[in-house]
């Protein structure tokens, strides 16, 4: 099967990546990346949820989202794949060319290809569970079914 993988933004699928510079509007608000919105989904409804949307940088984001000195979520560990879910479907709805892109990889395996991550990533050797991997090649089924109708 045909692999592509995907983790830096500049380079080739780096829109693949959260921290690619795609913002979108998701919950009436404006979002820079889907890494700001996942983290900051952690804290709902708190002052965090903002300080995190607000972050500079989406790095800086994931550190706020992964600092355990903010309140995490009780129902994160259940609810996290959902929210990247949403996160992913927004960014690729409100970007014609990124949804293309994603569309052209046609049955291609994607891979979030990094040692840093062994659930959203492939943890550098394969073990990892690819998790972001996995909901871009369902999003993408679930385009290429909508684009059918």
């Amino acid at each position: 099967m045909n692999q592509i993988l995907f983790y830096r933004i500049n380079e080739p699928y780096g829109g693949f990546s959260n921290f690619s510079p795609h913002p979108f509007e998701l919950k009436g608000k404006q979002w820079p990346t889907t890494e700001h919105y996942f983290q900051a989904q952690k804290f709902p409804g708190t002052e965090h949820e903002e300080a995190v949307r607000l972050a500079k940088s989406p790095m800086i984001a994931a550190r706020m989202g992964r600092s355990r000195e903010r309140p995490l979520r009780s129902d994160w560990e259940t609810v996290k794949d959902d929210i990247m879910r949403e996160a992913l479907a927004a960014k690729f709805a409100q970007h014609p060319p990124l949804r293309q892109q994603l569309l052209d990889t046609e049955n291609a395996e994607l891979i979030e290809h990094t040692t840093n991550d062994s659930y959203w990533a492939d943890g550098g050797d394969g073990t990892g569970k690819n998790r972001l991997g996995q909901l871009l090649m369902e999003l993408r089924e679930q385009l290429r079914t909508e684009a059918k109708k």
